[in-house]
């Protein structure tokens, strides 16, 4: 290709940036917050970007602050990441994700029997814990748990 360009992701006037999003994840937390879909939002990925402490992915969304019930998914699947808002260019507000003690609605129980997966008018509850870095998901009705992969049973 030739040159010495470096393509870099140009900063945005407003909007949110999710850093230090495990490496790998960063297509998941666009399907969480429902990415892409008909808005004519501008959105960069970052993925296995070099960090402090390895890889990891970026996710720059234009125009668009986090509801919290979005920060709570993607907490679960990149415990590590911090919100950025920016507004003027400038960095407004930084968090780091919160994994929270229990969560609702937000991810299927494993358990095809569970009381939550039948017709009846009832939403996922589920209680977190952290483990070994390990986010265990407990659910409050059938017991079972669900650790590892908990993006394949977002809902």
């Amino acid at each position: 290709m030739g040159g010495d360009k470096e393509l870099r992701v140009r900063r945005i006037e407003n909007g949110t940036v999710i850093d230090h999003i495990t490496a790998g994840q960063a297509l998941i937390v666009l399907r969480i917050l429902g990415i892409p879909d008909s808005s004519e939002r501008v959105v960069s990925v970052l993925l296995n970007s070099p960090g402090q402490h390895g890889k990891k992915d970026v996710v720059k969304i234009e125009n668009r602050e986090l509801k919290v019930a979005e920060v709570d998914r993607i907490a679960l699947i990149a415990p590590n990441a911090t919100i950025n808002i920016i507004r003027d260019f400038k960095v407004s507000q930084k968090k780091k994700v919160h994994i929270p003690e229990f969560i609702e609605g937000v991810v299927r129980c494993i358990n095809p029997n569970c009381i939550s997966n039948s017709n009846e008018p009832i939403t996922s509850r589920f209680d977190v814990t952290v483990d070994n870095d390990n986010i265990k998901l407990r659910c409050m009705y059938c017991g079972r748990e669900i650790s590892g992969d908990i993006a394949r049973h977002l809902l």
